[in-house]
């Protein structure tokens, strides 16, 4: 297949455009995160789950099994899912228009081929009215410009979140990709243990047993549709919904307990970056003030 490649540095991405590509995209990697978080070994607060940027797509990392590691990788330049394990095999799956049901079957048989045995629980997680994959003959769209285009925004956050990491020292989170709520996101953490949640169910306990700041791009769903940044605190400390952040545009939903910097308004910034570095910046140094996070000692001088 021939290479192409998004030029627009931050390009479009109205969600109702792609929306079929995207919620297909979503259960795809659901699949991917899955065998992942099935054979890896824990680690605090879900580490295990995540996916990561690469120059090409989007990866699992390696995951032992057995014969040794695998990697699995969404190569969103050439089209394809690649499987590679550490005996030198490698197995590659189309990306293109078909089922969710047919790539659940495909992947897992192609895994038995590789001598990787795993079971998944084929229900989705974090979304309205899941199909279990391997029924769900709905979700089938793939359009590769669309894909590219999430991709490219995901890599030059991935980028503004790893500078705006450095500039923290306490304990934080790598850049990561949630295959469960299909977000990049990045955590900062106080040090200190957070409040129990009555009645939160085990994802969330561990989640967030901690303080947190959380930061990162979202593309959308059905009840948003619209591509956004976003940033929380949990707990959110009283007050937080009614202190003025930057830039001008950005805002806080009080319903969701987060604020947002719509893509479209990022994009159309004099300058994009820049803007939302203020806007991750700005809803952090509101956020730990009024935590009373301990600022001195957890953060390093930037320019």
């Amino acid at each position: 297949m021939q290479e192409t490649i998004a030029l627009e540095k931050w390009p479009a991405l109205p969600f109702e455009s792609w929306r079929d590509t995207c919620e297909t995209l979503h259960m795809w990697a659901q699949i991917v995160g899955k065998v992942r978080l099935t054979l890896s070994p824990t680690v605090n607060h879900w580490w295990q789950v995540p996916m990561y940027l690469t120059a090409r797509g989007l990866t699992t990392s390696p995951i032992p099994y057995p014969g040794g590691i695998f990697e699995i990788t969404f190569d969103f330049i050439q089209h394809k899912l690649l499987i590679e394990t550490s005996l030198g095999e490698k197995k590659i799956l189309p990306l293109a228009p078909r089922s969710v049901a047919s790539f659940y079957y495909e992947l897992l048989t192609t895994l038995r081929a590789l001598g990787i045995q795993v079971e998944i629980n084929s229900l989705p997680n974090e979304i309205k009215d899941p199909i279990p994959f391997e029924r769900d003959d709905i979700h089938a769209a793939y359009d590769p410009i669309m894909v590219q285009n999430f991709w490219h925004i995901l890599l030059r956050t991935d980028t503004i979140l790893k500078q705006f990491r450095g500039r923290f020292i306490g304990k934080s989170s790598p850049v990561h990709f949630f295959w469960g709520s299909f977000d990049l996101a990045l955590t900062r953490f106080s040090g200190r243990r957070a409040p129990e949640r009555p009645g939160a169910d085990r994802i969330t306990r561990e989640a967030y047993s901690h303080e947190v700041i959380s930061f990162g791009f979202w593309p959308g769903n059905a009840d948003f549709p619209q591509p956004a940044f976003y940033a929380y605190a949990a707990p959110e400390p009283p007050g937080l919904g009614s202190v003025a952040i930057q830039p001008d545009k950005a805002f806080h939903n009080a319903e969701l307990a987060e604020f947002f910097y719509l893509y479209d308004d990022m994009r159309q910034a004099a300058a994009p970056e820049q803007s939302l570095l203020d806007f991750f910046q700005s809803t952090y140094q509101s956020a730990a003030d009024l935590a009373h996070w301990d600022r001195a000692n957890l953060e390093r001088m930037y320019k």
